[in-house]
């Protein structure tokens, strides 16, 4: 018989609101490969790809927010 293996839930213990950003003022920071948009919405920070405007949004909190930031800054996220 089969061992069964439990699957980890991903999403678990996400705590992210769910958001109506059909009327968010969507804002890009250049015009380029990888361009992101962000967006101020009920307190949080959505981010999501321009060039699939549909596909799913990041959604952080201040304090998530501002840690990656300061990460992007500090080159955390740069290819090496």
């Amino acid at each position: 018989m089969a061992e069964r293996t439990a699957i980890r839930n991903p999403f678990a213990g996400w705590e992210k609101p769910d958001l109506d950003l059909s009327g968010a003022d969507w804002r890009s920071g250049t015009r380029g490969a990888g361009d992101v948009q962000i967006a101020f919405v009920e307190g949080c920070i959505a981010m999501r790809n321009a060039g699939r405007p549909g596909s799913p949004s990041l959604i952080f909190n201040p304090a998530e927010w501002r840690a990656f930031v300061v990460n992007a800054r500090g080159g955390d996220f740069d290819r090496a």
